[in-house]
């Protein structure tokens, strides 16, 4: 088969790799219905995290299982399945404690841009949909893989309670993301921060109230302006730079809460800044496999279509272009089709 292989700083190649096959009993291997670029695959893509050799490439992943090991139970052939970034057993302690991505025995799932993928672990990992998902689906369920949970954890670490006001910070898919996320659990005003016109309207489609397009210390003086010099009671830090990670910060009153989902590059807090804020810090990779269940249930009864951040889809075979436009900020994520 073929499938995306990133050979160095913005060089993706479509080109022959091994067809996947059972290596464990606990595998099952999966047909591709969509998978996607990551906004996370850009920092490899950029250059800014070094790889050292050509890299099969690809997280998010939803399509119908193939084949099964002999020691899988909860997987069947033929079902349409969605799984997470990070493979799990999801019956180890930090699995139980709904931390799937801290698993004992994770394995990160990395080459799913392709048509066909092995998933490790798998009865632990994939969720299955009631029946096939239908074609119009396909889009929300594979945001449920990685950028859905992504901002749904983001919402739940920052502790987005029924009333409350959350900013924001980033907006990308997860960013968007976890604007739809903090409107279904009940924040009663959403500022995002965003300068980018058509990420702001959807933004708005999801629930946003306002939208604040200075950053820095004039992003966290509107902020402050707009919450009456108290601050947010969430906010939602899904980008990964000191900037946008110090902005998360000082937008957030005492005894607030940030949720941090961005990958982290060049980040460093101060600690008795820190010390003198009060506000609760929380975040890391996201814990994907403990939301699936429900978020496939919303998408499954069509609550919430989180599928509209896919603003381009494209053959497989154009993957690069995919990278390309995402990179330029052409598209805010590319839906790939095998």
């Amino acid at each position: 088969m073929k499938g995306a292989v990133l050979y160095g700083p913005r060089d993706v190649r479509f080109e022959e790799r091994c067809t996947p096959a059972i290596a464990a009993p606990t595998d099952a291997i999966i047909r591709i219905s969509a998978s996607c670029v990551c906004g996370s695959d850009l920092w490899p893509y950029r250059g800014i995290n070094p790889i050292t050799q050509p890299t099969p490439m690809g997280h998010e992943y939803c399509g119908i299982v193939e084949e099964i090991g002999s020691a899988v139970k909860t997987i069947k052939p033929g079902q349409f399945v969605i799984g997470s970034f990070f493979a799990s057993d999801n019956t180890c302690p930090h699995c139980k404690a709904g931390y799937q991505t801290s698993c004992q025995h994770r394995e990160f799932v990395t080459t799913a841009q392709a048509p066909i993928l092995r998933v490790p672990l798998a009865d632990g990992t994939l969720v299955p949909t009631p029946e096939v998902a239908s074609t119009d689906l396909i889009p929300s369920f594979l945001a449920a893989s990685d950028v859905l949970g992504t901002g749904w954890f983001a919402a739940s670490a920052a502790n987005v309670k029924p009333g409350s006001t959350a900013v924001v910070v980033g907006d990308g898919a997860v960013g968007l993301l976890g604007v739809l996320s903090a409107k279904q659990m009940g924040a009663e005003r959403i500022i995002a921060m965003s300068r980018h016109e058509k990420r702001q309207k959807l933004a708005r489609e999801f629930g946003a109230a306002d939208i604040v397009t200075e950053r820095g210390d004039e992003g966290v003086a509107r902020i402050m302006e707009l919450t009456k010099g108290v601050g947010a009671d969430s906010v939602l830090e899904c980008v990964g730079t000191q900037e946008s990670m110090t902005q998360a910060i000082r937008s957030t009153r005492p005894g607030g809460s940030v949720g941090y989902v961005g990958v982290p590059h060049g980040v460093e807090l101060n600690g008795e800044k820190l010390f003198y804020s009060h506000i609760h810090l929380h975040g890391g990779p996201a814990p994907v496999r403990r939301f699936l269940p429900e978020l496939i249930n919303l998408i499954w009864k069509e609550k919430i279509n989180p599928g509209k951040v896919f603003d381009l889809s494209l053959p497989l075979d154009q993957v690069a272009e995919g990278y390309r436009a995402m990179d330029e900020r052409r598209a805010i994520k590319a839906l790939l089709r095998p």
